[in-house]
């Protein structure tokens, strides 16, 4: 069979027994790559249970799931010759006979049956499960849950309208002087996500340090590095 080198990397790629960091452009084959290797683990006798799949996205998640469930039902139902020439282009070592191709033809109800199913997880939610694990040593609620993008957001636009109804609406008047007039979310996330360093009790001299300034710097520094001569 022969393979063009973009093929023949993604097998190297995919190959268990190897260490690999993969950079590519999106829709070059990035989920295929690791959905080759689970597949290729599999072969190799792994066990379903002691593989972990991390993604970044859930929609990443479901469609590696997916693809690989898809993969292993054809495999299943599959006659020695097609399944042959699926495990060479898969870049699987040699067919060694029948029993091999059996085996692969097993892996479907392999993965189906094992307690919990496939791993296939956002890196956010394995590291929920850490922390649901462990709750005291990370000093959370056993019952905490994960807040979506979307209640987020909606939870940083009720706390802002809440208080330009109230006494601190000072606060978001001086906050909507940096609002650059498209994305008034994007800024108050980013004061969320820097709240240690913006927290009250923290000096001014603090503040600059966190994020790289002199001591002393203050809008007139920022005017000069922003507006040259």
């Amino acid at each position: 069979m022969k393979i063009d080198n973009a093929t023949s990397r993604q097998i190297l790629a995919a190959d268990p027994k190897v260490s690999t960091w993969l950079s590519a452009n999106a829709g070059s084959g990035k989920t295929k790559v690791l959905t080759d290797r689970v597949a290729r683990l599999l072969l190799d006798g792994t066990s379903p249970q002691n593989i972990l799949c991390l993604t970044y996205t859930k929609a990443a998640a479901s469609e590696m799931q997916n693809r690989l469930f898809k993969r292993l039902g054809e495999w299943s139902m599959m006659d020695e010759v097609n399944l042959a020439k699926e495990l060479e282009a898969l870049g699987a070592p040699k067919i060694s006979g029948p029993e091999s191709l059996a085996f692969a033809r097993t892996l479907f109800a392999r993965a189906i049956d094992t307690p919990g199913g496939l791993r296939i997880q956002t890196i956010h939610s394995f590291c929920a499960s850490l922390l649901r694990r462990f709750p005291l040593e990370a000093g959370v609620s056993p019952m905490f849950r994960e807040m979506e993008e979307r209640a987020s957001n909606r939870l940083r636009e009720d706390v802002v309208e809440s208080m330009a109804n109230s006494n601190d609406s000072k606060v978001v008047v001086e906050l909507s002087k940096n609002f650059s007039g498209e994305d008034f979310s994007a800024l108050t996330a980013g004061a969320v996500r820097y709240r240690d360093s913006l927290q009250q009790g923290k000096t001014t001299a603090e503040v600059w340090e966190h994020f790289g300034l002199p001591d002393g710097f203050d809008e007139a520094a920022l005017l000069s590095k922003v507006f040259l001569g």
